[in-house]
């Protein structure tokens, strides 16, 4: 991985016989190796980063919502925790929370994911939380129904 600066023996030019030359040149080939699984790591890991929390989704024939970026996502898990993001929080801040996040206003949809464990119910008042807080643009996320 070093370079090494070539230096004649004599002064005038010859090289002297029996030592070696040291060799100008840099062998790329480590490092191209080096790039090459490091970019197949990353296209693995990339797609296991986009999950957040592991929820059992409901199966529905609705269509999907056009992307709009990155979602703000509220998920009631199938133990009843509630999380913003990926980060666990109290029914009691999620309000405050959300709050936090949207401080000049927050105009794109709020998607919550509930567990098809949990019921209806547990799901409806965190979505009327949210709701009665000024958020008005909220959406259920589900997995597409297989037919």
């Amino acid at each position: 991985m070093a370079a090494g600066v070539v230096q004649t023996g004599t002064s005038n030019g010859r090289h002297r016989p029996g030592r070696p030359r040291p060799m100008a040149e840099i062998n790329v080939t480590p490092f191209v190796d080096v790039m090459l699984v490091l970019l197949i790591v990353f296209m693995v890991a990339a797609p296991l980063l986009t999950v957040g929390v592991a929820v059992d989704l409901p199966e529905t024939a609705a269509q999907p919502i056009p992307d709009q970026g990155e979602p703000l996502t509220v998920t009631v898990a199938a133990d009843g925790t509630i999380y913003l993001q990926e980060t666990p929080v109290e029914l009691e801040n999620l309000v405050p929370r959300l709050n936090a996040i949207a401080t000049a206003g927050y105009e794109q949809r709020i998607y919550i994911r509930g567990d098809q464990s949990r019921s209806y119910g547990e799901v409806v008042r965190v979505m009327g939380r949210i709701n009665a807080a000024g958020y008005r643009q909220i959406g259920l996320v589900t997995d597409p129904e297989l037919n």
